[in-house]
């Protein structure tokens, strides 16, 4: 005689077999996105992290219903095009390019099919990313940071901590399109607003040494840093040279005056990745990248660091003070 229990016994180990199969294919079947920093994980987590927001806010969730492949280059940007090749063999439904133009563009020049969201803080416009801001066109749309945009309004709020300066300096990347642009419009605003500037390049940290001892030999009085995602790699060491031989210096965004910088100003970068998750959830949802508008970021943070403008000797005039949108005591 059939034993009931046993048929049971039978049934639930059947199911107990075939559940894993089951579980892989439906993770599998997931959306999957590739994401394409040209930095390091370590500099990118509190970024990653506004993006996952975003997606939420899409109705997604990496791990439950889309997964994400990152890839970084850790600063070696000519890594960029094999590793946006890589992700596109994979294929990838999404490719997320959120670093720079150079990573965009990278992303660009290895796929005309597969839609990119990309983050620039160039025009994209200009550097060949898009046809126009409001129709993108192609296969590509994303979020600009403008902050390359934004090199005379540091440079005026510059000016404004030190009245009487005139000398002042630019560390920009060696060989970036990026950097070459903004050193071309600081040149523009001092020489409406008299004054000088010397535009300094470093590609690493001897170079980085190098020219902060160039400064010192040049009586430099202020400086401005380029935003470049090398330079983040760099951030300890540049914010300790800049507090060491007690050179006054402008940021590009809020986690350097975190990190002892005097001051900063510029996009607020959380929430720029976070549309990037909201602008990756748009395309998983079926809209055509193409025919979504290019964000322009709206949201600009001036933070001051006043225990590192005590440490300078540093009277911070009462009108910037309240401007800032954070005052680090």
């Amino acid at each position: 005689m059939f034993d009931p229990k046993r048929r049971q016994f039978i049934t639930l180990l059947g199911g107990a077999a075939t559940w894993p199969l089951a579980a892989r294919a439906q993770q599998s079947a997931m959306p999957v996105v590739g994401a394409l920093f040209a930095g390091a994980p370590e500099q990118t987590a509190a970024w990653i992290a506004a993006f996952r927001n975003g997606l939420s806010e899409t109705g997604y969730v990496e791990g439950r219903n889309v997964a994400v492949e990152y890839r970084w280059a850790n600063n070696e940007l000519d890594r960029l095009p094999e590793l946006a090749a890589d992700l596109v063999r994979r294929r990838v439904l999404v490719l997320v390019a959120p670093s720079d133009n150079v990573a965009a563009r990278a992303a660009k020049a290895t796929t005309a099919t597969i839609p990119i969201v990309f983050g620039t803080a160039a025009d994209p416009v200009q550097v060949g990313l898009v046809e126009s801001l409001n129709r993108p066109g192609a296969n590509v749309t994303g979020v600009t940071s403008m902050n390359l945009e934004l090199a005379a309004k540091r440079l005026g709020l510059l000016r404004e901590l030190l009245p009487q300066a005139t000398r002042f300096a630019a560390l920009v990347m060696s060989g970036s399109p990026s950097g070459a642009a903004t050193a071309d419009e600081l040149r523009a605003a001092v020489a409406k607003s008299g004054g000088q500037i010397e535009v300094l390049a470093a590609g690493s940290n001897g170079e980085i040494d190098a020219a902060f001892a160039n400064l010192m030999q040049s009586r430099i009085q202020g400086l401005f840093l380029s935003p470049e995602p090398l330079f983040v790699t760099r951030l300890l060491q540049i914010v300790t040279l800049a507090t060491r031989h007690a050179v006054p210096a402008i940021y590009p965004s809020r986690f350097w005056a975190g990190a002892g910088g005097l001051m900063s100003y510029g996009s607020d970068f959380a929430e720029l990745h976070r549309q990037f998750g909201i602008y990756t959830g748009r395309v998983l949802k079926g809209e055509k990248p193409g025919d979504i508008p290019v964000l322009r970021a709206s949201k600009f943070e001036l933070v001051i660091n006043m225990i590192t403008a005590r440490a300078f000797g540093l009277d911070v005039p009462p009108s910037l003070l309240a401007r800032a949108d954070e005052v680090i005591e």
